[in-house]
């Protein structure tokens, strides 16, 4: 049995979330408590996701994931954590497997407002929150978004700031995203692995560093390839020649245009940027664009 008698409550939201185009598992959460991402978030590529918050019991995570890459099912395996807990009335934990069910539980002796949302492939949970549209909020806006599974989850997260979010204010965020060889140079998993531990805007801060993040090191994905037609052909080369790539004369030819984005992506630490069967997202943002 885990004893936590001594531990004050996490007041914490959250979104566990898998993505089976891409093959992505993540969690994202927002908390008025330093470094939730230390405590809160878990995930294993072709496993699944956990978030362990309230009066967390952080050793839900590792248990959970091992029981999920035995081949249980996210409700055998919540009910495997709680029945092994000696406090299920004051946790929260919500998890995702393999194939994307969710599963949720939000104790008793949680904090109010506290509670969970379960839908396809993802849960919205959130204890000691302003009231309970902060997760209404949160799966709409979540299910509402485009991008990849971080975009959406951020999206998420956001609303339910704006909704009220924890009660008690704001202080630390992280953005948790497994692929099976989606890490960096495809050398192990994570996706993405980013913390805001202590910032009076951590959301803010969270979402500036993902996006810095996401530029420098990830390629295009499929939701993140922009089509070339005339219209943005023209509007690239006008950002471009604000930028200060060309001086006297425009580039004669798409082929030329295409090779001075290049020489742009390689300026600002763009890797393999692709500018051929469309524009990389991560150079039309840079650039100062819109889809």
């Amino acid at each position: 049995m885990y004893s936590d008698s001594t531990r004050e409550n996490i007041g914490t939201y959250s979104i566990v979330a898998h993505d089976p185009d891409d093959g992505q598992w993540g969690v994202g959460v927002a908390s008025r408590f330093l470094a939730s991402g230390w405590i809160v978030p878990w995930a294993r590529a072709g496993v699944g996701a956990v978030a362990t918050q309230a009066r967390a019991n952080p050793a839900f995570g590792p248990r959970a994931l091992e029981h999920l890459a035995e081949g249980c099912q996210a409700a055998n395996v919540l009910r495997q954590l709680l029945d092994a807990d000696d406090h299920p009335a004051g946790r929260q934990v919500a998890l995702v497997d393999a194939t994307g069910v969710p599963a949720a539980h939000t104790g008793g002796e949680c904090q109010p407002w506290a509670g969970h949302l379960v839908d396809d492939g993802v849960s919205c949970q959130g204890n000691i929150l302003a009231r309970s549209e902060v997760l209404d909020e949160m799966m709409a806006a979540y299910r509402d978004a485009k991008g990849q599974l971080a975009d959406r989850m951020l999206a998420g997260l956001h609303a339910a700031e704006h909704a009220g979010g924890d009660r008690r204010g704001r202080q630390s965020a992280a953005l948790l995203v497994v692929e099976v060889g989606g890490g960096y140079g495809g050398l192990d998993d994570r996706f993405s692995d980013l913390r805001v531990d202590d910032h009076p805007e951590p959301l803010g801060e969270l979402n500036r560093v993902w996006e810095l993040f996401k530029r420098t090191f990830h390629k295009t994905t499929r939701v993140d390839h922009i089509p070339w037609n005339e219209e943005r052909e023209a509007l690239v080369l006008r950002m471009l020649t604000s930028a200060g790539f060309f001086d006297d004369r425009w580039p004669d030819s798409t082929r030329e245009l295409r090779g001075v984005l290049r020489a742009f992506a390689v300026q600002h630490g763009i890797e393999d940027a692709e500018v051929d069967s469309g524009l990389d997202g991560r150079l039309w943002r840079l650039l100062g664009g819109w889809r």
